[in-house]
C-alpha cells in the first residue's frame, strides 16, 4: 500500500543526469595505505545504523506559518505574499515581528557543545535538539546555521544521493520559508531535496521509512507553493483617487496552486494509510487551506479561494475557538476574495468580523484595532454605495485616532493613513477638507523630520492634484515643482515617481501654453 501511494506521489519523469563520477581517496595509490578490514567495515555500518535511529528518534519540529513568531510579509504569505502596500485589504503587519528578530537574541541560557571528538552521529543528533530549542527561544539565526548544519552532517552520513538529505535540505528550506521569510532560498534548497528524492530513490524501503519520505515530500512541495506565493503580490490593486478594484493574475500562482494541490493529495494518501499517522508532519490543515486559498485568488479561481478559506476559518473554530488573532487574516482574505467577486457586502461582514476579534483581544486604540478599523474603512469606500460614506468616514477617523494614540502623529503608519483619508475625501468632493488637512500634516513633517522626505512628497504631490482639479495652476505648478524637486532627491531622477510628477508638469506647461496663445 505505502509503496503504491509512493509511487503516485512521485508520478515525474526522471531525468538522465548521466554517468556517476566516482570519487577515489588520494591514498588509493600510495603503496603503504591499505583497504580497511572486514571488522572495521562492520563497525562503520554499525555506526550508519544507530545514526539513523538517532535521526528517527529527533525528528525537527519547525514552528508553521501560523504560530507567534511568523516571519510573513505584511500578510504572509502575502503573508504570504504576501500582500503589498497597494493592496486594498491590508492584514496586520507581520513583518514588524520579523525585523525584531533581524539581530541573534542575546540570552543568558548557557549553551551546550558536544566533544570536538565526538562522531558525525553525535553531532547531528545535538544539531538537531539544537534547532528545537533555539526555535523556542526565538533565535531564528542560530536556529538557521543549526538546520545547515545538519545538512553538512547527514551528507557526510549518508552521501549524496540518501533520502536522508532531501530531508535535511526539505527541514533547511522549511526554515528559510517560516523562520526567515527568505522565499529564494526556501525555493533552491527545496529544489534540491526534492531533486535528490526524484534521481536517487529506492522503493524498497520499510514502512516507516516510506512514510517518512511522503512527509518530507509534503514538506518540499508546500514550500514550493508558499514560497511562490511570497514572492507575488495580491492580485488587485486600488486606483488612487476612484477606490476601484483591478484584477492581476498572476502567471506563478499556476505553479504554487500546482505544489499546494500535490500537497493535498499526499496528505489524503498518508492518512489514508492503515492505522498509520504522519507524526512528523510539519505542515497543518489550516496552513494548507490558506495557501490553496491563495493561490486559487492568484489564478482568478475565485469561487474556490473562498471554498479554501471557509475550509480553514471552520478548522480555526473547531481547533482553537473563534476569538484566535489568526482569524483576523483569515476573514481578511475571504473579504479579499468577495471583493474581487464585487460582493461588497459579503466581503464588509467578514471586515466587520476581523475587527470584533482585533478588538476583543487588544484595546481600542492599539495599533491592530487601527489596522482592522483602516481596512475596514477601505470596503466601505470601495463598496459604491454612498449612503456608506458616513460608516467609511467614521472607520476612517477611528483607524487614525487609535495610531495616532498608539503610535504618535509622525509615525509612518500614522501619516500613510491621513494620506489615506484625504484621498477618499477627494474621491467625494471634499477637496477644500483634504488640502486642510494636508497642509496641516506638511507643516507638522518640515517641523519634525524635514523638508526631504517620502511623506512629504506625497503629500505636495496629492495637494498639487487637488489644486490642479479646481483649476488653480499656478499654485499646483508651484507644489509640484516643489515634489519632484524632493522626489529626484529622495528617489533619483529615473524613478517612476519623479518621472511621472514630471510628465505631469509638462501638461500643465503645454496647457498653460495653448491657454497663452489662444488669449492672443
Amino acid at each position: 500500500m505505502a509503496t503504491r501511494t509512493l509511487g503516485r506521489a512521485l508520478s515525474v519523469r526522471r531525468f538522465d543526469l548521466g554517468p556517476r563520477r566516482t570519487l577515489h581517496h588520494p591514498l588509493s595509490k600510495d603503496p603503504h595505505f591499505h583497504t580497511p578490514c572486514t571488522a572495521h567495515v562492520q563497525f562503520v555500518t554499525a555506526l550508519f545504523c544507530l545514526s539513523t535511529r538517532k535521526m528517527q528518534a529527533h525528528p525537527i519540529y519547525i514552528p508553521t506559518d501560523r504560530m507567534n513568531f511568523q516571519a510573513d510579509s505584511q500578510t504572509v504569505l502575502h503573508n504570504i505574499n504576501t500582500a503589498s502596500t497597494e493592496n486594498l485589504n491590508e492584514s496586520v503587519d507581520s513583518g514588524r515581528s520579523r525585523e525584531s528578530w533581524r539581530e541573534p537574541k542575546k540570552t543568558s541560557r548557557k549553551k551546550h557543545y558536544v566533544d570536538g571528538d565526538s562522531g558525525p552521529e553525535e553531532k547531528l543528533a545535538h544539531a538537531l535538539t539544537m534547532v528545537e530549542e533555539f526555535i523556542q527561544e526565538k533565535e531564528i539565526y542560530e536556529a538557521n546555521k543549526e538546520l545547515i548544519r545538519c545538512v553538512a552532517l547527514t551528507r557526510i552520513i549518508h552521501g549524496d544521493g540518501h533520502w536522508r538529505l532531501a530531508q535535511s535540505f526539505a527541514n533547511l528550506a522549511y526554515g528559510y520559508l517560516t523562520l526567515r521569510a527568505f522565499p529564494v532560498q526556501a525555493l533552491q534548497h527545496a529544489e534540491s531535496a526534492k531533486e535528490i528524492l526524484l534521481n536517487g530513490l529506492d522503493m524498497s524501503k520499510s514502512e516507516e521509512e516510506k512514510r517518512e519520505i511522503l512527509e518530507t515530500l509534503v514538506t518540499i512541495y508546500y514550500t514550493l507553493g508558499a514560497a511562490n506565493l511570497m514572492q507575488n503580490k495580491y492580485p488587485f490593486i486600488i486606483h488612487i483617487f476612484t477606490y476601484t478594484l483591478q484584477v492581476q493574475k498572476s502567471h506563478t500562482g499556476r505553479e504554487s496552486l500546482y505544489n499546494l494541490q500535490k500537497v493535498e493529495k499526499i496528505l489524503e494518501e498518508l492518512q489514508a494509510l492503515e492505522g498509520q499517522k504522519a507524526r512528523g508532519l510539519k505542515i497543518s490543515n489550516i496552513d494548507l487551506a490558506v495557501s490553496l486559498g491563495r493561490a486559487c485568488a492568484l489564478q482568478n479561481k475565485l469561487s474556490l479561494a473562498a471554498g479554501y478559506f471557509a475550509n480553514a476559518i471552520d478548522i480555526v473554530n473547531m481547533t482553537e475557538g473563534d476569538r484566535v488573532p489568526q482569524l483576523i487574516s483569515i476573514y481578511q482574505e475571504m473579504a479579499k476574495v468577495e471583493q474581487l467577486r464585487s460582493r461588497h457586502d459579503r466581503a464588509i461582514e467578514h471586515l466587520l468580523q476581523a475587527h470584533s476579534i482585533s478588538k476583543a483581544l487588544h484595546n481600542k486604540g492599539s495599533v491592530e484595532a487601527a489596522e482592522t478599523a483602516l481596512v475596514l474603512a477601505k470596503a466601505y469606500a470601495i463598496s459604491g454605495n454612498f449612503q456608506s460614506a458616513d460608516v467609511a468616514e467614521m472607520y476612517f477617523a477611528e483607524s487614525l485616532n487609535a495610531y495616532q494614540t498608539a503610535l504618535g502623529p509622525d509615525d509612518s503608519r500614522t501619516l500613510s493613513t491621513l494620506v489615506e483619508y484625504s484621498k477618499w475625501l477627494v474621491q467625494i468632493g471634499r477637496n477644500q477638507e483634504a488640502y486642510k488637512l494636508l497642509n496641516s500634516t506638511c507643516r507638522s513633517q518640515l517641523k519634525s523630520s524635514g523638508e526631504f522626505s517620502e511623506t512629504v512628497a506625497e503629500v505636495l504631490n496629492l495637494m498639487g492634484a487637488i489644486c490642479v482639479a479646481e483649476g488653480k495652476m499656478q499654485k499646483a505648478h508651484q507644489l509640484l515643482s516643489r515634489c519632484l524637486e524632493i522626489q529626484t532627491t529622495v528617489y533619483g531622477s529615473q524613478h517612476k515617481k519623479p518621472r511621472q510628477t514630471q510628465e505631469l508638469l509638462n501638461m500643465l506647461k503645454s496647457a498653460s501654453t495653448g491657454a497663452g496663445n489662444k488669449t492672443r
